[in-house]
């Protein structure tokens, strides 16, 4: 569930759901701006003239307010955009979108912090869903929490000895995991 604005513009008007979602962004507190934009050309009306809501049709990708798409890079950012995927209910999450522009709210981010915590072994906070509302942001996090709960010595080591690797790479590494 989430909330979602019809609006029948104008045909000078241009489409854009970010601009709208900034606009009211001023003017409105973040739980109550949608999370997506669907332009009409007119509202659908029942035979008494009233609105039919069941006509409404469903909010598209490009009618949720995103930023421009870069995929995301490493293996936590593609697990978390995974997730993000599956419960907003999202073809594709880029690395810079955030997660309340795409129609993140209070009891989905309670959901993702659950399968985080299944997935990562991390205690992640709602405070840190909502103060790293960006994908890389908050992949940034928990490579981060999970770091910490090694010997900080250790993963200089295997850093200045390996060279590059990715964050699953060296994650691997130090907990010992075989499959590396």
């Amino acid at each position: 569930t989430r909330l979602v604005a019809y609006v029948v513009a104008d045909q000078a008007e241009q489409a854009d759901p970010a601009a709208w979602r900034a606009w009211l962004a001023a003017t409105l507190p973040d739980y109550m701006l949608p999370a997506a934009f669907v332009v009409l050309d007119a509202f659908p009306l029942t035979p008494n003239g009233k609105l039919d809501r069941q006509a409404l049709p469903a909010p598209g990708q490009a009618d949720v307010a995103s930023r421009a798409f870069e995929a995301p890079q490493g293996e936590v950012e593609q697990a978390l955009a995974a997730i993000w995927q599956e419960l907003l209910g999202l073809e594709r999450v880029g690395r810079h979108d955030h997660f309340f522009e795409l129609g993140g709210h209070s009891l989905l981010a309670t959901q993702i912090l659950v399968r985080i915590t299944g997935e990562f072994d991390v205690d992640l906070k709602l405070r840190d869903l909502f103060e790293r509302a960006h994908l890389s942001q908050l992949a940034d996090t928990i490579v981060g929490m999970q770091l910490d709960a090694f010997d900080p010595e250790q993963i200089l080591a295997l850093e200045g000895e390996l060279g590059d690797l990715s964050e699953g790479q060296l994650l691997a590494m130090i907990s010992g995991d075989p499959q590396t």
